[in-house]
C-alpha cells in the first residue's frame, strides 16, 4: 500500500477495519424495519440511532458478540431524521472492535435532514406581487409545519436539483451599488424594475466584496427617482459598515461592488425560482421544463446537523467509522436571523472595527480587530480519534459539509464526494473562538485541543461554496500534520485548498502540514484575490508538493481582474516548502510573508509525470460519476 504522509499505520488500520467481518456483531437497519425488532437481516431496525443504542448496550454489557466489532448495516432508502444522529464516547470501539456504520452491499442509504413537500397544485388564484411573466405558470404547496410552527428555510431541492430563491437579477447577472455611507450605514442602489419590490418584507441584499460576500437583511427602502436607499437590520448593519476588510468596493476604474436582491415574490420571474410566502404559509414555485411537481421529490431542509460525533477532551469518541453513507439536506438560518458578514472562508464576524491607534501585542501594524463565529457542518466531529469516512457522499447542505472542529487526531476522509454545498466542503481545525481575537496566534497549552494528523485523500469536491462564495473546497485552520493528498477540486467560486489562519508570522500551533498531488481547476468562478492553493501564517515543517493547478475562471464583477494566483502565500506565511507544483504560469503571490519559505521548481516547467499523477488515484476515479 502506498504510504500516506507519516501515518501509514493509521491508514492501513482504517482500511483493514472495513474488512473485518468474522464474528462481528451485525445490526441491520431498513426503511421498513421497526426499532422494536432485534436488528437481524430478517427483522431489521428502523433507525440508525436505535441501532447505535443497541450497539452501545452490547458494549456496556460486554457482550462477546462485539469482540471483533459492530457493523450497523444500513439498507437502501431515505432515512429522514427528526434530530441529528449523536455519537457519544460510549459508542466508541477499539482497534480490534470498531463501530462501523455502513451501507448494505449495493445500497446507497441516505441520512436526510430535510422534510418532503407534497400536495402541489397549479395556482389559479391571483397571487399579489407575482410578476406578469409568472402568472399561470407557478405552483403552490403548503409549507412544512413543525411543532405548530412554520418551517423557515433558505434552500429547496426538486429531484435533487437546487431551486433558486427568487432574486432580481437572474443567472450570473449582478447590478452595482451606487455608493455606501459608512456613517449612516446605508447604501444607494439603482432602482430595480420590478413593481412593488420596495414594500416587500423579508428582502435581503447579497453583496460581493473582494474575497467575501455579505448577506444583509433590508429594514427599509426609500425610492428617489431611479435610485433607492437601503437601510439594514442590526447587527449586520453596524458590522458591515464598521469592519474594514473586506468592505464595499467603490471604484470608477473597476466598478463598484456587485449585488443582487433576493427573497421577494416580485422577483419570481423565471423557471426554477421559488418563494416562501410566510404570511400564507405556502411555497410558490415556477417549475423547470422537466419537472412534474405532483410526482417530484421536493425537499426543504430542517436540521442544521445530520450527525454529530462528539466526545470530551478526556473521553473522546474513538474507532467509529462511516462507509458508503449519503448525508443530505441541511439548513442554516443565521443569515435570516442576524445577517451574514464573513471575514474570510465563511467565518462570520461577530464584531469588527478599525483601530484608531493601530497595533496589538502580536502585530504592531495591525489596524483592525475582529471576532468570528463558525458556520455549522452537516456532519461535525470534535474530541475524537481514529474516526473516518470512506466513500460517503455529502450533498445539498446549507453551510459546511464535513467539519473536524477540534480535539481530533488520526482521522481519515477517503474517497468521499462533496456536491452542492453552500459553504466549505471539508473544514478542519481551530479558526478562533468567539472570545479569541482572530489575528492572535493560537498555541494552546494542551495540544489535545488541536486537529492533528487528519488525512483527506482521493475525495472529489465540486459545485461547493455555491451560496457563500467566499468559502472554499478544503479549509484548514490551526492544524498539525494534516495530510491533503490526491484530491480533485473544481467548479469553485473562490480558492481551492486553504491551510492556515491568523495572519501572523509568530510561531503558533500549526506545523508539519502536507498538501500533495492534488488537482485544483476551474476555480475563482465569482471571487478574486484568490489562490488555487492558499496559506496563512507560520507553519514550520509544512510542504506543498506535486500539485496540479489550472484554469482560473473569469468573474465578470471582479474588483481587480488580474489579482488571481495559482499559489498564494498570504500574510505571515513562513517556513513552508513549495516544490514541483505544476501551474499554467508563474503567477504566484507572496504577501507579507515571514521567513523560511523555500520555492523549488514550480510552474509550467514541471514534468508531465507529476501533472499526470495529481488528483484521484485509479481506484477512486469512479466516484466522480
Amino acid at each position: 500500500m502506498k504510504r500516506l504522509f507519516n501515518y501509514p499505520i493509521t491508514v492501513v488500520l482504517f482500511v483493514c477495519l472495513f474488512s473485518i467481518t468474522a464474528q462481528a456483531a451485525d445490526i441491520y437497519v431498513a426503511p421498513n424495519g421497526s426499532d422494536a425488532n432485534p436488528g437481524t437481516k430478517e427483522k431489521p431496525m428502523a433507525t440508525v440511532a436505535m441501532a447505535l443504542r443497541k450497539a452501545r448496550e452490547m458494549r456496556r454489557l460486554n457482550d462477546p458478540a462485539v469482540a471483533n466489532g459492530v457493523h450497523i448495516i444500513v439498507e437502501n432508502g431515505v432515512y429522514a431524521l427528526s434530530e441529528p444522529l449523536f455519537v457519544r464516547p460510549e459508542d466508541s470501539g477499539t482497534p480490534t472492535s470498531p463501530t462501523i456504520i455502513e451501507a448494505a452491499p449495493g445500497a446507497r442509504p441516505v441520512l436526510s435532514g430535510g422534510l418532503q413537500v407534497k400536495g402541489w397544485r397549479k395556482a389559479t388564484e391571483n397571487i399579489p406581487g407575482l410578476p406578469a411573466a409568472a402568472r399561470g405558470k407557478v405552483w403552490v404547496a403548503n409549507a412544512p409545519v413543525e411543532a405548530g410552527r412554520l418551517l423557515d428555510f433558505r434552500q429547496l431541492w426538486i429531484n435533487d436539483q437546487k431551486a433558486v430563491r427568487a432574486r432580481d437579477r437572474n443567472a450570473d447577472s449582478m447590478n452595482r451599488i451606487l455608493s455606501w455611507n459608512h456613517q449612516t450605514e446605508q447604501c444607494w442602489i439603482p432602482k430595480p424594475k420590478a413593481a412593488g419590490w420596495d414594500k416587500a418584507a423579508g428582502m435581503e441584499m447579497y453583496i460581493h466584496q473582494w474575497w467575501a460576500i455579505a448577506i444583509l437583511r433590508i429594514k427599509s427602502v426609500t425610492v428617489k427617482g431611479d435610485s433607492a436607499l437601503l437601510s439594514f437590520y442590526q447587527p449586520e448593519s453596524r458590522i458591515q459598515s464598521e469592519h474594514p476588510w473586506p468592505a464595499p468596493w467603490i471604484s470608477q476604474k473597476t466598478g463598484n461592488s456587485a449585488f443582487y436582491l433576493t427573497n421577494a415574490i416580485q422577483f419570481l420571474d423565471e423557471p426554477g425560482e421559488w418563494y416562501l410566502d410566510v404570511q400564507k404559509q405556502r411555497i410558490v414555485y415556477w417549475p423547470r421544463n422537466n419537472e412534474e411537481l405532483p410526482t417530484a421529490q421536493v425537499v426543504a431542509p430542517c436540521l442544521q446537523n445530520i450527525a454529530r460525533i462528539e466526545g470530551t477532551i478526556d473521553d473522546p469518541v474513538s474507532h467509529v467509522y462511516f462507509k458508503g453513507i449519503d448525508f443530505k439536506h441541511t439548513t442554516w438560518l443565521r443569515p435570516s436571523q442576524a445577517g451574514h458578514v464573513p471575514l474570510q472562508a465563511g467565518m462570520f464576524l461577530l464584531d469588527a472595527y478599525k483601530l484608531k491607534i493601530p497595533g496589538t501585542p502580536d502585530k504592531k501594524g495591525l489596524e483592525n480587530q475582529a471576532w468570528i463565529g463558525r458556520q455549522p457542518g452537516g456532519v461535525e466531529l470534535q474530541f475524537v480519534n481514529n474516526t473516518g469516512f470512506e466513500r460517503c457522499n455529502f450533498s445539498h447542505m446549507a453551510a459546511t459539509g464535513l467539519d473536524y472542529i477540534k480535539g481530533t487526531q488520526y482521522d481519515t476522509i477517503i474517497g468521499c464526494t462533496f456536491r452542492d454545498i453552500a459553504g466549505t466542503a471539508i473544514q478542519a481545525g481551530y479558526f478562533s473562538d468567539p472570545a479569541f481575537e482572530t489575528h492572535l496566534p493560537y498555541n494552546p497549552a494542551d495540544e489535545r485541543e488541536l486537529c492533528r494528523k487528519l488525512t483527506i485523500s482521493n475525495s472529489y469536491i465540486t459545485n461547493c461554496a455555491n451560496e457563500d462564495w467566499g468559502c472554499v473546497g478544503i479549509s484548514a485552520g490551526y492544524v498539525q500534520g494534516i495530510n491533503i493528498v490526491h484530491n480533485e477540486l473544481n467548479d469553485l467560486p473562490y480558492s481551492g485548498i486553504c491551510v492556515g489562519w491568523g495572519w501572523t508570522k509568530t510561531i503558533n500551533a500549526m506545523r508539519n502540514n502536507r498538501v500533495h498531488a492534488n488537482l485544483v481547476h476551474h476555480y475563482a468562478k465569482h471571487m478574486y484575490d484568490v489562490g488555487g492553493l492558499y496559506t496563512l501564517s507560520a507553519q514550520p515543517g509544512s510542504v506543498i508538493s506535486e500539485n496540479y493547478v489550472h484554469t482560473i475562471l473569469k468573474a465578470p464583477y471582479a474588483h481587480d481582474p488580474n489579482h488571481f494566483f495559482y499559489m498564494y502565500l498570504d500574510e505571515g506565511s513562513a517556513y513552508l516548502t513549495l516544490k514541483d507544483n505544476y501551474c499554467e504560469a508563474d503567477k504566484f503571490m507572496k504577501n507579507s510573508n515571514g521567513p523560511g519559505n523555500t520555492w523549488e521548481n514550480n510552474g509550467p516547467m514541471v514534468a508531465d509525470s507529476i501533472r499526470n499523477r495529481a488528483g484521484l488515484e485509479d481506484g477512486y476515479k469512479g466516484i466522480k460519476k
